[in-house]
């Protein structure tokens, strides 16, 4: 809870930022672990933040959708949260079975719902690595 984000990942998570500034739209909600290294990655945005206790590292992916209002809440939302947590998430949303997906630190994944033919489906937008910024 109170580990400190490494210079690496200070560097990380200030790239990320900016590649996430000019792509999220205004009014973004960003739920936040509350463990200091979450909130520090989230600061670096630049953004109103909060922290919601439910982003504890042993939530359950069913857990997270409820908090956020997947598949109807309306506009963007960023996660700031933990492995495996996020990884079971994504295969959860993806439909893959009982796989842990694995998310490198500082990545963003981008998911977005969409209806087609009456059905929800769950649509890569894109997969990023602070390593490739």
């Amino acid at each position: 809870m109170t580990r400190r984000l490494t210079t690496r990942g200070e560097k990380q998570a200030e790239r990320m930022a900016k590649w996430l500034d000019r792509q999220l739209p205004e009014g973004s909600r960003i739920f936040v672990s509350p463990y200091l290294r979450t909130e520090q990655t989230a600061a670096t945005l630049e953004r109103k933040f909060k922290l919601y206790p439910e982003l504890k590292p042993e939530a359950s992916a069913s857990e997270l959708l409820k908090l956020v209002g997947w598949p109807t809440a309306k506009g963007t939302v960023l996660l700031v949260g933990h492995q495996p947590q996020l990884g079971q998430l994504v295969s959860e949303l993806m439909g893959w079975p009982e796989a842990d997906c694995a998310i490198r630190k500082g990545a963003v994944w981008w998911l977005r719902n969409r209806e087609r033919d009456g059905v929800n489906q769950t649509a890569v937008v894109t997969v990023l690595s602070p390593d490739l910024i």
